[in-house]
């Protein structure tokens, strides 16, 4: 392994820091989150003309710029410190990897191109609060009723002629907690179909728009994680791929697939955030004064930011390791969302009374942490999952000495 970034991957780190900087204070993160899209359009649209940010990890074939989710980890990790409000974690890491994996060649070139140029956004819907379940970081995606199982709940697919050719699909359900679901032009919606005879769980494609679609905006613990409410009552769908004669272990194999780099992913953001909120900190107690010197010269407050760069450095290698090697990615992920909600909540006690009120930033970081850590988490579970994935707790036969 090659720890050295090239030239490229920090020019592309210079840029978006410089970018980020002049665009997306704390002041503009709260305004483009109280946006009817939730975050800031010209924004994504910069991004996406002057970096291709949205195509980072998508072929040049289709338009992207044909990097790995190195490099799109490597982005995040920029995205995170500014706590930027955008589509990037439901378009790039969560929806383009399944397209593409799964999609037919027509449907790869019919929605890849828009999806790298930052035109089309798109969301993946997965019944109940059940996401990390389905992108297997915390448990068999193979196991449980997460997407309907046959029984009420979830989301179900019919098809309107037998098997779902020419006629195409129908669909009907609910689903909550839809990171983006309410601006996407897109949504991916997992469901189930084949009643108990052939039960399965399969991927659609919905159109923004389409007769029965019905999205509403949820208010959420981190705003800068937008979330929506889908309803689809009886909502014309397009299979993604082909239905073939299986069981549809190539669907939660993808989802599985497109957990374990999605998590490298999360785990560069959380770095991210996690480092800023340490430097904010630091520089907070290097001007606070009390007792006539700087809160920072204190040893005790010295001993806990030193705590805290540990921690984070730390965190940071775990990332870019699993970005490097994505079968470390729910271990990674579980490490980087433990720094963060340590950071943010030392950063809150550090910054003293300042740190409890809604007007000082601090705030942003511990809901961001919070917010991550129920949605993709929560962190024993991510380690214990990875432990079994191992096999770190089976026993192991007893060596008898002859």
């Amino acid at each position: 392994m090659d720890a050295a970034f090239t030239a490229e991957q920090d020019e592309i780190r210079r840029t978006l820091r410089e970018i980020l900087g002049k665009r997306c204070g704390p002041d503009e993160v709260k305004a483009a989150v109280r946006t009817a899209a939730g975050y800031d359009p010209e924004l994504w649209q910069q991004l996406a003309q002057q970096l291709g940010l949205p195509g980072v990890a998508v072929a040049e074939e289709y338009g992207g710029v044909g990097c790995t989710p190195a490099d799109l980890a490597l982005a995040c990790e920029e995205t995170g410190r500014a706590l930027l409000p955008s589509p990037l974690l439901a378009t790039a890491a969560l929806c383009v990897p399944l397209i593409t994996a799964l999609g037919t060649p027509a449907q790869r070139s019919a929605l890849l191109p828009p999806l790298a140029a930052g035109t089309l956004t798109a969301a993946l819907a997965v019944p109940g609060p059940a996401l990390a379940t389905a992108l297997a970081l915390t448990g068999d995606n193979a196991a449980g009723p997460w997407s309907g199982g046959g029984r009420a709940g979830g989301v179900q697919a019919r098809a309107v002629t037998e098997g779902g050719e020419g006629g195409g699909w129908r669909l009907y359900g609910e689903v909550a907690q839809v990171l983006d679901g309410h601006s996407a032009g897109l949504l991916l919606v997992a469901a189930h179909t084949g009643g108990f005879a052939r039960s399965r769980t399969l991927l659609f494609l919905v159109r923004e728009g389409a007769p029965g679609l019905v999205r509403s905006r949820q208010t959420t613990l981190d705003e800068t994680r937008s979330q929506a409410r889908i309803q689809l009552r009886d909502v014309s769908a397009e299979l993604l791929g082909d239905l073939g004669d299986g069981d549809g272990s190539e669907v939660l194999g993808a989802l599985a697939a497109t957990g374990r780099t999605a998590a490298a992913v999360l785990a560069a953001e959380a770095v991210g955030a996690a480092a800023q909120a340490l430097a904010r900190t630091v520089d907070y107690v290097q001007q606070r004064e009390q007792f006539g010197r700087a809160v920072g010269s204190f040893q005790a407050v010295k001993h806990r930011l030193a705590d805290l760069y540990v921690r984070v450095q730390a965190a940071r290698s775990a990332a870019y390791y699993a970005a490097w090697d994505p079968e470390q990615g729910g271990l990674a992920l579980a490490q980087a969302l433990e720094t963060l909600r340590v950071t943010a909540g030392e950063a809150i006690q550090l910054h003293g009374g300042i740190g409890f009120t809604w007007e000082h930033d601090a705030h942003l970081y511990f809901k961001r942490a919070a917010a991550d850590e129920l949605l993709f988490g929560p962190v024993h579970r991510l380690r214990a999952h990875a432990a079994d994935r191992a096999d770190l707790f089976t026993p192991q036969p007893r060596k008898v000495a002859v």
